[in-house]
């Protein structure tokens, strides 16, 4: 089957492209997504406590305000209803095809179109817009004696709802964002809990509220009134990006945490093992008001030994303690630097993307790649950040997709990717713009790839990335009209970056 554009993932980077493709006039259009409803991560992760840590006005489309939301900070299911909702309201379920994995997308020079292979049937594309998200596959290290572990186990984003933790000796392996919210849910249901911590995480008071029935109904009726609430949000979280890019401006911060660590665990034991020892915002920044007092209780050991291997009753440290358990619940994070996706997706020669990202990533934008036409990668390399919402992220990048297809109608371009020396140089100032920040402070986190740059965050501001990629600039890009193939013409353009 024909299609314009394709776009692979149904979460808030492809539902955003769909409906941005459609309200300006893009209207051939797909999206392919492995479940059986729209929603990426905000649909897989169902563990308890599941929440957002980005406030929910930002965490929107600008262009679809929630007046309904019920918490400052948003839930799992309240998000995933969101995502839904926007689906209907701006009636682009007929464009879904759902359950259909993209197994491959290779492109063919010849007949400048993308040949995508899925469980649900062949399809052919002109443009190809990757939107698999960077917390789509669960990262589940390999421990020796797993396959002969007599209990459950399983990964915090494929929670088992059959399996009743109550009375249990449970297992959790990591401290990152999903166990610093299932821990505490857990912890009250569980006879022992045993929490495997690598690192401890920075810590700060989760300050969510919610939102009254009375600001509901202002923000239905009053013109304006939820937008000037998202700009205010806008600048407070833009103004926290300073603590990151100047590490110095974090002290306060860590204080804060670090007394809130305190007044939370009594035990000075305990609260050594929990206090991190690295700069604040080197690996991600989490907020829980529970997760520490959980930890205190008496059914819960945090132990920082490695683990050795599991065995069928529970796992050995490499101490040699043995620790029993019965069921096992990895909180070990995605792939997000070597994501899956990336081997599947073929471009001119038949090179995989992953193969032209080892062993670093590479992206101009963080959207286009040398070497793959007429591809689209949202929240590719460097377009994270550790302070603010994704979706602004999302939004520039959209915007950027639609100015280059509307370069591509008007000028009769078949084919367009980003010239070697566009994106040597893109590549070079994002490796400058990072010098001095928290992120090259030392500390090993999953921002960073098998070399130890950088290739996640965004060494910036929101504000920075979305002037960058306000204009589509066609002389940083090599073309490809009716019957030809692209040839690559080096330029020089001081101003790219």
């Amino acid at each position: 089957m024909e299609t314009d554009v394709a776009i692979i993932g149904a979460g808030f980077g492809g539902l955003g492209a769909a409906i941005r493709l459609q309200r300006t006039g893009f209207t051939d259009f797909l999206v392919f997504d492995r479940g059986d409803e729209v929603g990426g991560t905000w649909r897989d992760n169902t563990y308890p406590g599941c929440a957002c840590d980005v406030p929910s006005h930002l965490y929107s489309f600008s262009f679809a305000p929630n007046p309904r939301w019920s918490n400052t900070f948003s839930s799992q299911p309240e998000i995933w209803d969101y995502l839904r909702g926007c689906v209907d309201r701006f009636g682009i379920r007929p464009k879904l095809r759902l359950r259909h994995e993209v197994h491959e997308a290779r492109w063919d020079d010849h007949r400048q179109r993308w040949l995508l292979r899925t469980s649900g049937g062949d399809h052919t594309a002109r443009v190809l817009i990757c939107a698999a998200g960077p917390l789509s596959d669960p990262a589940i290290p390999e421990l020796p004696g797993v396959d002969e572990f007599a209990g459950t186990v399983f990964h915090s984003a494929r929670w088992r709802h059959d399996h009743d933790l109550t009375g249990r000796r449970v297992a959790v392996i990591g401290t990152g964002a999903s166990a610093v919210q299932l821990v505490p849910q857990i912890q009250p249901l569980v006879e022992k809990l045993t929490l495997f911590q690598r690192t401890p995480a920075w810590i700060m008071p989760r300050r969510s509220r919610r939102i009254s029935r009375a600001e509901q109904a202002a923000f239905r009726a009053v013109p304006g009134a939820q937008r000037a609430v998202r700009a205010g949000l806008y600048l407070v979280r833009e103004g926290m990006g300073l603590g990151f890019l100047h590490p110095t401006v974090n002290r306060f911060a860590s204080r804060l945490s670090l007394r809130t660590l305190r007044r939370q665990v009594a035990d000075p034991h305990l609260r050594d093992k929990l206090t991190p020892r690295y700069a604040m915002g080197c690996k991600r920044v989490l907020i829980s008001n529970d997760y520490w007092p959980s930890l205190a209780q008496p059914n819960v050991d945090v132990v920082t030994a490695g683990i050795d291997r599991i065995v069928p009753d529970g796992l050995v440290t490499a101490d040699g303690v043995h620790h029993p358990a019965d069921t096992v619940i990895f909180g070990t994070g995605f792939h997000v630097t070597d994501s899956p996706v990336v081997r599947r997706i073929k471009g001119r020669g038949g090179r995989t993307l992953g193969e032209a990202w080892t062993p670093s990533m590479h992206a101009y934008r963080g959207t286009t790649i040398n070497g793959f036409p007429n591809l689209f990668f949202l929240l590719g390399p460097n377009t994270g950040l550790g302070h603010t919402s994704v979706v602004l992220m999302i939004e520039a990048q959209l915007r950027l997709v639609v100015a280059a297809l509307r370069h591509m109608r008007t000028s009769d371009i078949q084919a367009i990717e980003p010239t070697a020396e566009a994106q040597r140089r893109w590549t070079e100032r994002i490796d400058q713009k990072m010098a001095g920040t928290v992120w090259e402070s030392g500390c090993e986190s999953w921002y960073l790839d098998s070399t130890g740059r950088n290739t996640t965050i965004w060494p910036g501001f929101a504000t920075s990335f979305r002037v960058r990629l306000r204009r589509f600039r066609p002389a940083d890009y090599q073309v490809a009209t009716a019957g030809t193939t692209p040839n690559e013409t080096e330029r020089e353009h001081a101003d790219a970056v």
